[in-house]
Order: structure tokens, then C-alpha cells, then sequence
């Protein structure tokens, strides 16, 4: 036996959070409020600390260091599949992250190169057109509820980017639905198998999605558009030993793709911009580098240059990450015994890790609880800090392949939301229960009305930015794997 493996078996496991109770563990106190309970954990017990759900036990991990081994454990150690025993039966065993390290990687390399700086520029058009076909259906004045809104247009950005502009012309509000209706396959459930009604929803709104794309790839392979957009190039891609993708795993990829961008970038971009609302002398600097940037350019003539140079959108966009992170904890399984500083996760146990926590720690981020966007402007500290004190995203290879596209699109949104309305928040900001995501809690209304100061007249010139400065989110696509 190795020195490595012995000192596994010789640590101790981490200490138990008090309270539970014999039939239920921790599991009616973390049911009320999986955040309060996290937070106690943490404050009793420090960064790492054990509890009991239910039949099983949870070692929670918090901080940088303790991320970092999470991270890079993840797929070796540590197991994503039996940690989300629910995304099998949503996307299939043998997909992405829940494939094999080896098959995650081959299949990463086919979509990583449409989420690279060169391909990213194309992507600023889509967004400015759905984002100003929303503002022109909002109309001069009016209340809304943010959640209606932003989750609908999150999707409409998506399609529109990934499936093509006349594939987005036909959608429709039952497309929204039937995601929202497959989004249901998220909840967590013993055993699987349960047919639960909303499982049998979200099976048969998975159905229902494969007829559609799978229709939308036979009509791009027999009419197919040159030059290629990102659907054409997924289609017709090829692994790295000359193997083409499959309509099945095209399927896969588009549905992750959409998915994933509505589960976390709508519910992000909803606390960014209640988070904006919430802070008028914040919100009146981004308008002022709106303004400045933008100028009176039409929207067919907003790209990526002038996107890439709003720096404290991008910084509101990221301290509302840190503040409310919508993945607001991450879970893995042990496959072997794995060390956490001192202590030892017994193999067949669970792993959580919780940015809701990591996110506040002083140590990590000073003055945690304040509202300061500017912490994270280009050249300061908190800018350069490893990917893993900033997690809201995830972290290390399996770190979420389109962070910088979602950044970019809230960026997009915001500003241009910014530019066109004057805006005031009416309900009191609250996140809603969910295991899992934690979007705004509904209603949370904004009433809105075009700024006396239209955009229009003639603005500033914005600051020259370097192509490096201008990188959009500043964040790697895949994370430091040591």
C-alpha cells in the first residue's frame, strides 16, 4: 500500500454538525433553508464538516483549497454522475460529464472550439437582436416581471446562437414551456424509477424536444447554409480520429447547450440586474460607460468591441455571481477514500461543495456581505484570483464550458436594458426554494420607462481597449487541472 493510500485510511472524517435527529439526520433543517443550514455548518464547525440526508452522509467542503481538490478530483476520485443521479435519465449515461473522463474529453474537444474568442464575436449580434426585440415589445412604459421576461429571452438568445436565426423565427411559447417542463427531470427523487408526475412530464417534453431537433438536422443536412453557422458546424463535426458526431449526440449537445443556459443564465441575469436596481449609484456608473460606449450607434452597429470594453457591466455581472450564485452547490461522489485537508471522505459518500458559502468567506472576499462590484475591476486583486474563490460556474475541466458566453450575454442584456429605461424595482428581492437553482423568488416586479435622456444623442468616445483588455469575463473556459 502506497504512503498516499495509507494516510487516507489513517484520517480521521471530518466532524459531525450538531442537531439532527436519529430517523432524518440534518434533512428537515436543510429542507427549510439549504443556505442557513450550510452557513451554520460552516460557522460551528469551520470549511469542512459532515452531516446526514436522509440515509446518506454529506462532507461539505468550502474555500478555495478545498475547491480546488474538488475540482480536480472530479472524475478520478470523485464522481459527477452518482453525484446528479437525475442527469442520466435527463441527457443519457454516456454524455459529456457523465461519460467516462476519457469519452468527456473527446466530446469536449468537438464543442470547445465554438466557445473560443474568435468564435464568440459572432455571437454579439444574435444577442443585441433578441435583447432590442424585447425592449420593442415592452413598449415605451410599463411593469413586468422580471422572471417572465428574462427566462424566455435567455432561450431566444440561445436558439437564436446555436440553432440559427430561422430556426428562432419558429418558436414559439410552447418551446419555452416543454424546456421548463424537461427542467422538472431535476428533481431529486428515491428511487428514480418513481413515476412521479412531474418526471413523466419532463420525459415526455424530453420526447418532444429530440422530434424537434431531430427534424431541424435533417432539414440543415439537406439544405445546408454556407457559411457555416454553429448548428452547421455541429452537425457535420468529427471527432479528432475522423468519426462523425452522431444525430443523437448532436441532439445531446444542443439540448445541454439551451438547457444549461436557461437553468443558470436567466436566474443570474435576474439577480444582476435586481442587484443593479437595488444600487442607483452603481447603476447610474454603468450607464454612464453605457452611454459612453455605445453612443449613438444603432444596434446593428454594437459588436463585440464595444461589449468587451463595458468592464463594470462585466464587474456587476460577476460580484451578483458571487452574491447569489444560482448553482449555489455542487455535488460528487466519492468512488475512492479522498483527502480534504485533514480529513477523510469515506469512499461511497457524499461531497458538497457550496459556492452560497465560499462566496461570503471575508478570508476569500473582504467585506463579503457589501455590494461592491468594483472588487472586481481589471487589475485587481480579486480579478486575478483563481478560478477556484469565483464558482458560481463551476471549476477545474468540468468547469461549464459556456461561462463566457453567458457572461457575454448578460453583459448584452444589461446594458442595453441600461441604455433604453429608467427602472425601479417593486417587490422585495428574495430567492426562491429550489434544491438545486436559486432564481429570484416571483414577483419581483420592475416598472420601466424610457429615459427622458434617450439614447441617441451624441455620447463620448469610448476609451481605446486592447484586444487582451477587451476578453470578455476575463475567465478561462476550462480550469487549471492541478
Amino acid at each position: 500500500m502506497t504512503t498516499i493510500a495509507l494516510q487516507r485510511v489513517a484520517a480521521p472524517v471530518a466532524p459531525i454538525l450538531a442537531g439532527g435527529n436519529r430517523l432524518l439526520g440534518h434533512t428537515p433543517e436543510y429542507v427549510r433553508s439549504p443556505e442557513a443550514f450550510l452557513h451554520r455548518g460552516w460557522r460551528e464547525n469551520g470549511d469542512v464538516f459532515r452531516c446526514r440526508l436522509g440515509a446518506s452522509w454529506y462532507t461539505v467542503v468550502l474555500g478555495p483549497e478545498h475547491n480546488k481538490v474538488f475540482f480536480r478530483e472530479t472524475d478520478r476520485l470523485l464522481s459527477i454522475r452518482e453525484g446528479y443521479p437525475f442527469f442520466p435519465r435527463m441527457f443519457g449515461g454516456e454524455f459529456f460529464f457523465l461519460a467516462p473522463q476519457e469519452e468527456y474529453l473527446r466530446q469536449r474537444a468537438v464543442v470547445l472550439p465554438k466557445f473560443k474568442a474568435d468564435a464568440m464575436r459572432s455571437y454579439v449580434a444574435p444577442m443585441v437582436e433578441e435583447t432590442e426585440g424585447l425592449i420593442a415589445r415592452l413598449g415605451d412604459a410599463g411593469e413586468i416581471d422580471l422572471i417572465s421576461e428574462v427566462g424566455p429571452l435567455v432561450m431566444d438568445i440561445a436558439a437564436h446562437a446555436f440553432l440559427g436565426r430561422d430556426f428562432r423565427r419558429r418558436l414559439d411559447d410552447s418551446f419555452f414551456d416543454c424546456f421548463r417542463d424537461f427542467s422538472r427531470g431535476m428533481q431529486v427523487t428515491w428511487p428514480q424509477w418513481l413515476p412521479l408526475p412531474h418526471l413523466r412530464r419532463s420525459r415526455r417534453a424530453r420526447r418532444k424536444l429530440d422530434r424537434i431537433f431531430g427534424e431541424w438536422i435533417r432539414h440543415r443536412r439537406e439544405r445546408p447554409v454556407d457559411p457555416p453557422d454553429f448548428f452547421q458546424n455541429l452537425i457535420n463535426a468529427r471527432f479528432a480520429d475522423g468519426e462523425p458526431i452522431s444525430d443523437e449526440m448532436a441532439v445531446n449537445f444542443t439540448l445541454m447547450l439551451i438547457w444549461a443556459g436557461h437553468e443558470t443564465t436567466a436566474g443570474q441575469l435576474a439577480w444582476t440586474l435586481i442587484d443593479l436596481l437595488q444600487h442607483p449609484d452603481y447603476l447610474e456608473e454603468v450607464r454612464k460607460e453605457v452611454d459612453g460606449v455605445l453612443g449613438d450607434r444603432a444596434s446593428a452597429d454594437i459588436g463585440w468591441p464595444q461589449v468587451s470594453a463595458l468592464a463594470r457591466v462585466e464587474c456587476a455581472v460577476k460580484e451578483s455571481e458571487r452574491l447569489h450564485p444560482v448553482a449555489h452547490m455542487a455535488l460528487r461522489r466519492a468512488t475512492e477514500d479522498v483527502r480534504f485537508g485533514p480529513y477523510r471522505v469515506p469512499r461511497g459518500e457524499y461531497v458538497l461543495a457550496a459556492p452560497c458559502v465560499s462566496h461570503l468567506m471575508p478570508e476569500v472576499f473582504p467585506d463579503p456581505l457589501a455590494y461592491r462590484p468594483s472588487r472586481f475591476e481589471r487589475g485587481s486583486a480579486a480579478a486575478s484570483l483563481e478560478a477556484n474563490r469565483l464558482i458560481g460556474f463551476g471549476g477545474g475541466v468540468h468547469r461549464c464550458i459556456g461561462v463566457n458566453f453567458a457572461r457575454l450575454e448578460m453583459k448584452v442584456v444589461v446594458a442595453l436594458l441600461a441604455r433604453h429605461y429608467d427602472m425601479e424595482l417593486l417587490d422585495p428581492p428574495r430567492p426562491a426554494a429550489g434544491a438545486l437553482t436559486r432564481w429570484p423568488a416571483e414577483p419581483a416586479r420592475v416598472r420601466y420607462a424610457a429615459r427622458t435622456a434617450a439614447p441617441g444623442r451624441q455620447a463620448p468616445e469610448a476609451e481605446a481597449v486592447s484586444p487582451t483588455e477587451a476578453a470578455p469575463g476575463g475567465c478561462p473556459l476550462h480550469g487549471d487541472r492541478s
